[in-house]
């Protein structure tokens, strides 16, 4: 730099300030926690192709529903992160019986209450996936899905299917498949939840609501 630049005052000398873009960029940056129970539910949520956004999702496998919202108040209060949105993801699992029933609704009801939003499923998170292919109102087992899924993709589902390497090749698959549709997937699963939304959540079956989740990944989606 030289002296006669400084005595000058040239224009380049001064301290610019932060251009438009840069402010915009900076204030429509958000990053969200996704909080999902399996590691099939993680991986997909983490390809969605997002600019605005942050994805931030961690799989506490193994935990009842409740105890799965409980976890995610655990892990707000020891993070040193200011979450735009958290979500938890879910689905029933029969094998408990009626009280699975209680431990699914209380979920939901204390994970609003809590601000959370909540991505529920019933039967499965695979109905996600089936919804991209047809629109069903009948009540299926997961093992339903299982087959459909796995008959579709050529490989056993129930045994593979949940597999890292499978499991993150997931979006993609359905982004490339001609006879799948997100567009189809998310209308379905708004139709589902409409004509049941007046049950209680255990007897909402089948209802997805991923596409909620999926409809605020895709408003944050590059070009």
């Amino acid at each position: 730099m030289k002296k006669t630049d400084v005595k000058a005052k040239k224009p380049w000398l001064k301290k610019t300030k932060s251009s438009v873009y840069q402010l915009e960029t900076k204030e429509t940056f958000k990053i969200i926690l996704i909080v999902c129970e399996g590691q099939t539910e993680k991986l997909y949520f983490e390809s969605f192709p997002v600019l605005t956004l942050k994805v931030e999702a961690v799989d506490l496998k193994g935990q009842s529903k409740l105890k799965l919202i409980e976890s995610t108040t655990l892990m707000l209060k020891s993070k040193d992160v200011e979450y735009d949105e958290v979500w938890c993801v879910f689905d029933m699992d029969l094998r408990n019986g009626e009280r699975e029933f209680s431990d699914f609704d209380n979920a939901i009801s204390k994970g609003r209450t809590l601000g959370y939003k909540i991505a529920y499923s019933n039967d499965s998170f695979e109905l996600w996936y089936y919804l991209h292919y047809n629109y069903t109102e009948q009540k299926h087992h997961r093992k339903f899905y299982y087959k459909f899924l796995g008959e579709r993709w050529g490989l056993n589902y129930e045994k593979s299917g949940k597999s890292y390497r499978f499991s993150k090749s997931i979006y993609l698959k359905l982004e490339e498949d001609a006879e799948a549709s997100q567009e189809n997937a998310i209308e379905n699963g708004r139709r589902l939840l409409n004509i049941q939304s007046d049950l209680p959540f255990h007897q909402q079956n089948p209802v997805s609501l991923v596409y909620q989740l999926v409809v605020y990944l895709n408003e944050n989606k590059r070009g």
